[in-house]
């Protein structure tokens, strides 16, 4: 969509309802409310070491603009919540690539794409690294939400498989919508390990 196209639509920000203009995905305030932070505790790590990055809890703009990317849509919120991401990744950390989790090809056919890939190719061209699709769902799985959280773990075993000829040697980024228990993206790490994956850090839009 062109700056003149967008700035004539009548179009809410998903993070406020202010009109967007010719903003792509979320209205100056709510990009400014968007702090990258690295984080040192989470059910990823079984000790305290920095390996998340994450712009904050599921509540407020964080909440509402997750949902309008996976639920509403709004591919243009992909770009914006991709780019506050990669401005808290760590140099040090070495990110050689970052790798998407994966729909199950009837769900993304179902949606229409794939909200994790379309924020993994936005976090890689700021980072300057490949986005490498090297996972893929094996089979199709109830949706973790909606799961118990004893369930989520069984629901995903053996759910994941990696391409370890696609990964560049070094360390990853994975990189998923939102963080709850931690199941999937532990499930897609031990996937990559498998693979022969280096070092696995992560990225979320909210926990």
């Amino acid at each position: 969509m062109g700056d003149l196209l967008r700035a004539l639509l009548p179009r809410p920000c998903p993070g406020c309802e202010a009109q967007l203009g010719r903003e792509r995905g979320l209205c100056p305030a709510c990009r400014a409310a968007l702090r990258p932070r690295v984080e040192t505790h989470s059910p990823l790590s079984p000790r305290p070491m920095p390996h998340l990055v994450t712009l904050g809890p599921y509540r407020g703009v964080t909440r509402r603009a997750a949902r309008a990317l996976k639920f509403g849509g709004a591919r243009d919120l992909a770009g914006a919540l991709g780019e506050r991401l990669a401005a808290g990744v760590p140099p040090e950390w070495g990110v050689r690539a970052v790798v998407p989790v994966p729909l199950h090809a009837s769900r993304e056919r179902e949606r229409g794409f794939n909200q994790a890939e379309l924020l993994g190719q936005a976090i890689a061209a700021e980072l300057g690294v490949p986005c490498v699709p090297a996972l893929r769902r094996t089979r199709a799985t109830a949706q973790q939400a909606r799961l118990h959280a004893a369930e989520r773990g069984a629901n995903l075993a053996g759910a994941f498989q990696a391409d370890g000829r696609r990964l560049p040697a070094g360390p990853v980024l994975l990189l998923d919508d939102v963080l709850t228990t931690g199941s999937t993206l532990i499930a897609c790490r031990d996937a990559l390990h498998a693979a022969g994956a280096g070092p696995v850090y992560f990225a979320v839009v909210a926990r």
